[in-house]
Formats: C-alpha cells, structure tokens, sequence
C-alpha cells in the first residue's frame, strides 16, 4: 500500500500462545489463507508455526512475507549467556524465514500470563537488574545484527518494561545501533492512557509498529474488576484498528514524515470464537485503506 511500509496482521487474532485451546482449530493454511483474502503482505511467528523448510513453502505459495517473532529472554533470571544461546537459535529461525526483526520482551517476573491484576500488579527491577538488562540486551542486539535482524524491543503491560518512564529509562541504556523499539500503541495506551508521547519522543529508534487498538469501555471495566491480562483481553479490551477508540490518523501522520521504513503489523488479542479473525482482519484493512492511506496519497499529490 506504501513502497517504505509493509503492512502484517499477527496471528494472535486466530490462535493464541499464551491460551494455546484458543483457536486451536485454525490451522497455519487457514491463518495464511485468511491474510491472502483481507490483502495484508505477511505476518510474524506464531507459536505453532512448522519449521522453517514447510513455511518457507506456504509463505512461497500465498506471496506472503514474515515480519519477525516474539522472544521471551530472561536476561535477569537466568543470565546473559543462557539467553545468547537461545536467542541465537531464534535469529538462526528469522534468518531462514527471511525476518526483519527479533521481537524481544524481558520476562523475568511477568504476570502477563498469571491471574494476578494486570493493572496493579506489574512487577519493578532494581537498579542492578536495570543495568543486567541493558548490557544484556546490547548483547542480544549484536547478536542478531549478525543475521541481519534488528533487535526490536517490546514494551509490554504486566512486565518491568511497560510505562513511558520505563521505555525511555532503556532507550537511554542501551546502545541506539543494536537495541531498537517495537511500539505498540495499545499497550502504551492502556499502561499510561497515551500513545503519542512515546511515539514522537522515540521516533529515532522505533524499527517495528503494532497497530493495536482499544475498547475504552472494557478496559475500564477490567481496571474497576482488577483483571488479569489474559481476563483483560478475553474480555473484548483489545480489537483491531477501526473498532476501538484509538486514533491512528495522527500516528500513521508521524511515522509517514518521519520517513518510517518497515512493518505495521495489525495486533489485537481476542477470542476468535467471539471476533471471527477474517472479519476483523476486514475490519482493519478497509480502516487502514480508507482512512489512513488514501489521505496521505491524496496530501501527496
């Protein structure tokens, strides 16, 4: 749709990692196949992807590209050389599939997968375990430079990497050449209620986007019931672009004149037996088609 953007659509909305009965019955032809029809150019990883050989064949097959997969390191847990062995066999996956990205999300401590109150519970690092990550991460970050990925960061709700502060706190330890951000604007959203500050401030280091939108009314709702992430998202909180209250216009706008190369990958964590994935991929595409593209095209003219 762009010739500097790549637009992606993640498999989350069909099958999910974290609650692996979710969408069980969509098969990676059916997810594929799905993306061909609502006209998106790839996807990222998910979880129950074959190896890289049989994919490399499905992918051929529906002209459909991969952005790049989830990495859960625990760099704090369990020390920087057991996450460099693990993460070079993940970067050794990417290459094979033809990735841009490694996307990496510290997860010593998370709760994003507990039935603790994603809204209070959050967990906080020390100062050393501060300075652990960020030299970890540098680590990381070179290492998958050497596959020809970018390292791209995943500021997350339920982890010791979620707020603003926090995202400008490892920006500002962490070497601009080799550690990059992922911004996701519903997880910023819902962690501070403000997706544009994040934006413009780390513009400079952002190499990969997550167009995630939100339902105020049930994010409110999961706040004043003390939800866990998983209850948050089973609730409806999360949609696609086009369904919540998000603006993308202003956020698109800045990626645009920034000069954004790379994916915007379409990511919303619902329960597939209530928004049927197709639908919603739909939903997306004529969102981003309708109301952020063809603006821009016709400013440029």
């Amino acid at each position: 749709m762009t010739n500097t953007i790549q637009w992606g659509i993640a498999p989350i909305g069909w099958r999910n990692d974290d609650i692996p009965e979710i969408g069980k019955e969509n098969t990676l032809s059916h997810l594929l196949g799905d993306i061909v029809v609502a006209g998106f150019d790839g996807t990222e990883v998910g979880g129950f992807f074959p190896d890289a050989d049989v994919l490399n064949k499905e992918l051929r097959l529906r002209n459909l590209k991969i952005a790049g997969k989830w990495f859960s390191s625990f760099i704090i847990q369990d020390g920087i050389a057991q996450a460099s062995k693990d993460f070079h066999e993940h970067c050794q996956y990417l290459q094979q599939v033809g990735a841009a990205v490694a996307v990496v999300s510290e997860q010593t401590y998370s709760i994003q997968g507990t039935d603790k109150n994603v809204f209070t519970e959050k967990p906080y690092f020390t100062d050393d375990e501060w300075e652990r990550l960020c030299k970890g991460l540098n680590e990381l970050g070179v290492i998958a430079e050497e596959y020809d990925l970018k390292l791209v960061y995943h500021h997350h709700m339920g982890t010791g990497v979620q707020t603003l502060e926090e995202v400008d706190r490892l920006m500002d330890n962490t070497d601009p050449n080799f550690v990059h951000l992922l911004y996701d604007t519903g997880h910023i959203y819902v962690s501070d209620q403000d997706y544009m500050t994040l934006l413009t401030k780390h513009l400079d280091r952002i190499k990969h986007v997550h167009f995630k939108d939100v339902r105020d009314s049930v994010m409110n709702q999961c706040v004043k019931e003390g939800n866990s992430f998983l209850d948050s998202f089973l609730a409806g909180m999360f949609t696609v672009p086009g369904d919540g209250d998000l603006d993308f216009t202003e956020v698109y706008n800045t990626l645009i004149v920034s000069g954004y190369k790379g994916w915007i990958v379409v990511e919303a964590e619902q329960d597939p037996a209530k928004a049927h994935p197709l639908e919603y991929a739909l939903i997306a595409k004529n969102y981003i088609v309708n109301t952020l593209v063809k603006p821009n095209m016709v400013q440029s003219l």
